[in-house]
């Protein structure tokens, strides 16, 4: 009776946040630069060939590598931002998938005319490619995320605890998720701790569909805009 979600779901916010920051950024630049930038080349094949294999790599592989890389050799800690860094690597193939393929549906004679009116490549990237191509890299980052809310075995990893009575103030303190308080919770014999499990994952679900919800409302407000 005295159980309650607040540090999870505090824990669950702090994470979500901190991993759209890094991941975003990085994996929209890289599909830019490998769709805009980079030549037909060897090189870019191999890159290509890795991310499409790094999407299907099993989550506890990411755990495991964030345990080694930010825990042990960066000396973060079993701290929020070890766990973000974690998450971010593992949305990381989704978002540059699919960044190109929204990307590729920009039709050429908009980049041809913008750059035949004198604009630099970057001016057309920026003003004409991007703003067209923002709905289809939404949409996969909306899957992106989603699928960050709800893992649970790269935490378990890196360190995230089962039970904590407070939430993160900050990016290197100790932390919980959901994920997490739904499995201590089920390895629980007790029917009252079943119960809350049950809860907990309705809170999950609720969660999921709000963030979900105000990206499809970011995405379909510049799908308009682009219409």
């Amino acid at each position: 009776g005295a159980a309650g979600l607040g540090p999870a779901l505090l824990g669950t916010l702090w994470l979500i946040v901190l991993t759209a920051t890094i991941a975003l950024p990085i994996g929209i630049g890289a599909a830019i630069y490998l769709e805009e930038y980079s030549r037909r080349s060897k090189l870019a094949g191999v890159l290509e060939l890795a991310i499409a294999n790094l999407a299907g790599v099993p989550s506890i592989v990411y755990g495991m590598l964030g345990l080694g890389l930010f825990v042990h050799a960066l000396a973060m800690g079993e701290t929020v931002i070890a766990g973000a860094l974690t998450l971010a690597l593992l949305i990381l193939p989704i978002i540059i998938t699919s960044s190109r393929e929204a990307l590729r549906t920009v039709k050429d004679g908009l980049r041809e005319a913008a750059l035949g009116l004198g604009a630099t490549r970057w001016q057309c990237t920026r003003q004409v490619v991007l703003p067209m191509a923002l709905p289809g890299i939404l949409t996969g980052a909306i899957l992106a995320i989603a699928r960050a809310i709800g893992e649970t075995a790269p935490l378990v990893v890196v360190g995230a605890v089962a039970f904590i009575l407070y939430g993160p103030d900050g990016v290197d303190a100790k932390y919980t998720a959901l994920p997490m308080q739904i499995f201590q919770w089920t390895s629980n014999p007790k029917r009252a701790f079943l119960d809350n499990a049950a809860a907990g994952n309705l809170v999950l679900m609720r969660t999921l569909l709000v963030i979900n919800g105000v990206a499809i409302w970011l995405r379909n407000r510049y799908q308009a805009r682009r219409s």
